[in-house]
């Protein structure tokens, strides 16, 4: 059994023990912080990067001199003009059937390029017909004389302020032009449209025209529904409804409104003919292949210059058999 005195011993070598092994108050200690600092930097630096891609970057000029036609891209907040460097040829000349809506829309784009007053185009009707031809036929006569046409999509029509305030100071002349437009409701792209073309406070620039084509004559779906809110007045008038009122509100903005009907038979031939030939069809196989225009619009449920269009396509590439 172990004695007083022993355990006092005892104590006294494990406290010394202690004594030797502690550092002592006084001493310096030693820390790596060139490695911690440098963690620090490195996450840093991994967090800035992942901000700039949230953050809008800033607008650059594009080349201007690379292309007559362009597309504005707006995706992860990088906005650009991206030029477009192979361009339709279609040609006035190729657009037949359409011969009114064809001067209305020339006449406007050519007092545009000479600066004189023109008005902002809204081109509505049936598919297939000829409208987005129409705007690249338009830049393809006029591009000589500084006609530029820059596409925007709908989702990007919110960039409209800034993409008119880019262009402003250009000495060219640009048609912003947004293909096969319409809007459902509360789209944000709506309202930028409506303040651009007519009830923004700074003025709308001189060199720049928005032309747009749909197969909406007021851009928005109407509804039977609707009706019901027209005022009917003791005089007979018939009054519109706020809702009604609004969905035609844009529309009005366009100074220039230009129409497209369905073809005729006849129409429809003339333009299946002129597209045969474009392709090298003979003219003795001519006869032949209208007969077959025919079923093939039948085939499809529509007459117009697409399908005849693709039908002449169709035709050449199989050498008519």
């Amino acid at each position: 059994m172990p004695t007083q005195t022993g355990t006092r011993r005892k104590t006294a070598r494990t406290q010394a023990r202690v004594e030797v092994d502690a550092p002592r108050a006084d001493a310096p200690v030693s820390i790596d912080l060139s490695g911690q600092l440098a963690a620090l930097f490195q996450r840093a630096h991994g967090l800035l990067d992942r901000l700039e891609t949230l953050l809008p970057t800033p607008l650059s000029e594009p080349d201007w001199a690379a292309s007559v036609a362009f597309r504005w891209i707006s995706k992860g907040g990088r906005k650009q003009l991206v030029p477009v460097h192979k361009l339709s040829p279609i040609t006035y000349d190729d657009l037949i059937g359409i011969e009114d809506q064809r001067r209305k829309v020339e006449r406007n784009t050519r007092q545009f390029v000479q600066g004189k007053p023109a008005n902002n185009v809204l081109i509505t009707g049936s598919r297939g017909t000829g409208k987005s031809s129409l705007v690249k036929a338009s830049l393809n006569k006029f591009a000589r004389q500084g006609l530029r046409l820059i596409e925007v999509d709908k989702a990007d029509l919110v960039d409209l302020p800034e993409l008119t305030d880019l262009l402003a100071d250009r000495p060219e002349r640009f048609i912003v032009f947004s293909d096969d437009l319409s809007f459902e409701e509360g789209e944000p792209g709506y309202k930028a449209l409506k303040s651009v073309l007519d009830g923004s406070v700074s003025a709308t620039a001189d060199n720049v025209l928005i032309y747009a084509t749909s197969n909406r004559r007021h851009l928005m779906p109407e509804y039977l529904q609707e009706n019901l809110s027209y005022k009917h007045l003791e005089n007979g008038e018939i009054h519109p409804g706020e809702v009604v009122e609004e969905k035609i509100s844009l529309s009005e903005r366009f100074g220039l409104w230009v129409s497209f009907y369905p073809y005729s038979q006849d129409d429809y031939l003339r333009i299946a003919e002129h597209w045969l030939l474009a392709f090298g069809v003979a003219d003795k196989q001519m006869d032949k292949a209208l007969q077959e225009s025919l079923v093939w619009a039948l085939e499809r449920g529509s007459r117009s210059g697409r399908v005849a269009w693709q039908f002449a396509r169709d035709w050449a590439g199989r050498g008519g058999k």
